[in-house]
């Protein structure tokens, strides 16, 4: 639950950049002072920079949790399909 916890307050603090960040461009783009063309590619590359933290921070929790389950020797769904195969004499 912690880390659902954790995941929901980031997606929450990031939601809320996102539209401080879009106000902000906005209000650049009414003063004359960035053009829309600009403040869409900053969005964009925004985003994509977004992506791309979430997908290394996915991978960094992947490997912490594995290495939690290996020091707490808790058996994994592999390790549990390999027992049954070996049961079955596979």
């Amino acid at each position: 639950m912690i880390l659902k916890d954790l995941f929901y307050i980031g997606l929450g603090s990031a939601l809320l950049a996102k539209e401080k960040v879009e106000e902000e461009l906005n209000k650049l783009v009414e003063k004359g002072k960035l053009s829309k063309e600009d403040a869409k590619k900053i969005l964009k590359e925004a985003k994509e920079k977004g992506e791309e933290e979430e997908k290394k921070a996915r991978e960094e929790i992947k490997k912490a949790l594995k290495e939690i389950l290996q020091e707490l020797e808790i058996a994994t769904k592999k390790d549990i399909e390999d027992l049954k195969k070996s049961l079955k004499g596979e």
